[in-house]
């Protein structure tokens, strides 16, 4: 089968789709699809390698926010494909796949990446409702099917009223061995020496106020006990290192939560006994995953699709109303439980987040849309 998958961009500073879709590709590409991967990206970028996958890209013109790239428009129509699949709303991509996949008479599969929960779906609402009528019209009527990556997720595409097939296949993940981890290990242990000596809890995401990342800095600052330190490491989007440093510091924190910035450096869940993300919404949590996959459990709200995290024993997954006195609870879980949490959630991670897998959700997805077509 000939697919052409199509994201705004897979520079990792804009979060999971970025990272998860060209997983995805790569992982069809072995399954034995011919995949091409289209997305934009600054001129000055080097682009990856991705084994057995067409790389496509293209600069923007004029607005970046909304990834315009009549070039990536171009090349998308110059590859045949079989089935189109789109991922993220609200911008020009998405446009250039449903005019694409309609001019070939080919299924549009779209991915929402998150984008239709009810919290992404207020929010700056009056934006997205300019985006469906002129940014990519008639692009989600129009589409065959849709990919969600949690039941969660499903259940908001049919919240929104569509009533098309809807495909639901997690992300996968990576599962680092010894040496990864060491080396991640090591590389914070020196950034940040206290880690090495102190009980360490991690956030690691974007810096956004869809994460509550401030709230917890703020609950972390009320709650926390003294010996253990919060370490975040985020990349900068609406809220800035040093807004962040600001605040700790204002709190009188500064020995207690320590802030970086985590475009170029590894990710920190190695350093961590314990992973913390309380996200007003998470259509997956690819962050949570990884650090699962770490052999680090996790402490996340109920506004994520990781429920079974309490039934699993991999960690909690509670209400943000609960989250101070389970991150209490957490904090005082001994070393020896958390870290046969952190084991059990690695096992997990291992045996039912698998790229193949994922990919072979989607393939039959594919072929039953081509075959009804």
């Amino acid at each position: 089968m000939r697919l052409s998958h199509v994201v705004p961009s897979i520079d990792p500073r804009f979060g999971g789709p970025s990272v998860s879709v060209p997983n995805l590709a790569t992982a069809l590409a072995h399954a034995g699809h011919e995949v091409s991967l289209f997305a934009t990206e600054a001129a000055s970028s080097v682009p990856p390698t991705l084994p057995s996958v067409a790389y496509r890209h293209a600069p923007t013109r004029g607005s970046a926010t909304l990834a315009n790239s009549p070039e990536l428009f171009r090349l998308l129509r110059q590859t045949p494909a079989d089935l189109i699949h789109a991922h993220a709303l609200w911008q020009r991509p998405l446009h250039y796949a449903h005019q694409c996949a309609s001019q070939a008479g080919v299924p549009l599969v779209i991915s929402p990446r998150g984008m239709m929960s009810p919290w992404a779906w207020r929010h700056r609402r009056w934006k997205k409702w300019l985006a469906e009528k002129f940014v990519h019209p008639v692009a989600f009527a129009d589409a065959a099917g849709w990919h969600a990556t949690s039941q969660d997720e499903a259940d908001d595409i049919r919240a929104r009223g569509w009533r098309q097939p809807i495909c639901v296949a997690p992300n996968g993940v990576a599962i680092p061995d010894e040496r990864a981890l060491a080396e991640a290990r090591a590389y914070w242990h020196h950034a940040c020496p206290d880690c090495a000596s102190r009980p360490t809890a991690v956030f690691h995401s974007r810096l956004h106020a869809k994460k509550r990342i401030i709230e917890l800095v703020d609950l972390w600052l009320d709650t926390a006990s003294p010996d253990w330190l919060l370490l975040i490491v985020g990349i900068p989007e609406t809220i800035t290192v040093a807004q962040l440093r600001d605040r700790v510091a204002a709190r009188g924190g500064t020995a207690r939560v320590a802030v970086f910035d985590g475009t170029q450096t590894p990710p920190p869940y190695a350093a961590a006994r314990l992973f913390l993300l309380p996200s007003h919404s998470e259509n997956f949590g690819m962050v949570i995953a990884e650090a699962l996959a770490c052999g680090v459990p996790a402490l996340v709200t109920d506004t994520t699709p990781w429920h079974a995290l309490n039934r699993n024993g991999c960690g909690w997954c509670c209400p943000w109303s609960d989250y101070r006195d389970r991150l209490r609870l957490a904090l005082a879980t001994s070393c020896d439980e958390l870290a046969e949490r952190g084991h059990t959630a690695r096992r997990w991670m291992q045996t039912d987040y698998s790229w193949a897998q994922t990919a072979a959700t989607l393939s039959a997805f594919y072929s039953q849309l081509l075959a009804s077509r």
